[in-house]
């Protein structure tokens, strides 16, 4: 980081600007999970493509939502990015030389834009495709970068373009471009993806909210605690949750970490739990089911961009 001036940042933490203006904090990542748990780390607050730029230079990873993750207690020794200001907008407004009557092709859509909130405005706007990420707590670049989704539809459904930021510069792809596929995009890892066109189906507001009524169903029985969402990948189609709930473990605690009684494939804080509470409970879970499990979480640290 090259500092320039400090101006007092939130909560009387010092602030530092870096040499593209960019707005730099040490903070506890623990307020930016929906967990509830990670150490410390130097934050960049990007607003732009030359930011964005300037922050990949040294070891950094990308935090959007901060759903489907642990970060470690001690936090990360790596910058850690948040997409904000003119990379957290979006532009709906269909394009006029790609769409067609049946079909809206949007403008950009930001990285760091909250799903959530996106998937509301596309309901009211009657724009159909993404409805079935409905209640997923993510950023547009996250849950692109992991085709975040549910079994009644995922991002890549509703994607034209993809813009990401690389080491070697800023280009464009489509999703034939990629080998995308359940929970997974096919984009390397020291990519990020900092804006996105949405190609959607036109419809009407009643007809999608119906949509994300059906599939918000299938969330109803899910534990409303501090979680990151599903811990395990269901192995060959088979439900991981049914599996762990067979091996006894629904309920288990370590800690002030819990398998919620609910549905056991979600990991609670029950307040004040750390990242070493959750890791011990899905060592647990390994141990006891018998059919190997492969993590939707993502640990933090584990494998940073250079």
């Amino acid at each position: 980081m090259d500092p320039g001036a400090r101006p007092r940042g939130r909560r009387g933490v010092t602030a530092a600007v870096s040499r593209s203006g960019t707005r730099v904090e040490r903070l506890p990542l623990s307020r930016f999970t929906t967990l509830g748990v990670g150490g410390e780390a130097e934050v960049w607050f990007v607003t732009s493509h030359d930011a964005l730029a300037e922050a990949m230079e040294r070891p950094y990873r990308i935090l959007g939502g901060g759903s489907n993750l642990v970060i470690a207690d001690a936090g990360v020794p790596e910058r850690v990015l948040r997409l904000s200001g003119p990379l957290a907008e979006r532009d709906l407004t269909p394009d006029p030389l790609l769409s067609t009557p049946a079909r809206v092709v949007t403008g950009w859509v930001g990285g760091g834009v909250p799903l959530p909130g996106l998937v509301r405005q596309l309901q009211k706007l009657g724009l159909s495709g993404l409805e079935g990420t409905v209640g997923i707590p993510a950023q547009v670049g996250g849950a692109v970068w992991m085709n975040a989704g549910t079994r009644y539809g995922e991002m890549f459904d509703g994607l034209h373009t993809i813009e990401l930021v690389t080491p070697e510069g800023t280009r464009q792809v489509t999703p034939d471009d990629l080998p995308w596929g359940y929970r997974q995009s096919g984009i390397p890892r020291n990519h990020v993806v900092s804006r996105v066109r949405l190609a959607l189906t036109v419809s009407t507001p009643d007809a999608v909210l119906a949509k994300m009524d059906f599939a918000d169903q299938a969330r109803r029985g899910q534990p409303k605690m501090k979680t990151p969402g599903c811990a395990f990948k269901n192995p060959g189609g088979v439900s991981a949750g049914q599996l762990i709930d067979e091996a006894g473990l629904k309920g288990t605690r370590i800690g002030n970490a819990l398998i919620a009684p609910e549905h056991a494939n979600f990991i609670v804080n029950l307040g004040g739990a750390t990242a070493a509470d959750v890791h011990a409970l899905l060592d647990t879970v390994r141990a006891r089911v018998k059919v190997p499990l492969e993590l939707e979480y993502e640990l933090w640290p584990g494998q940073a961009e250079p």
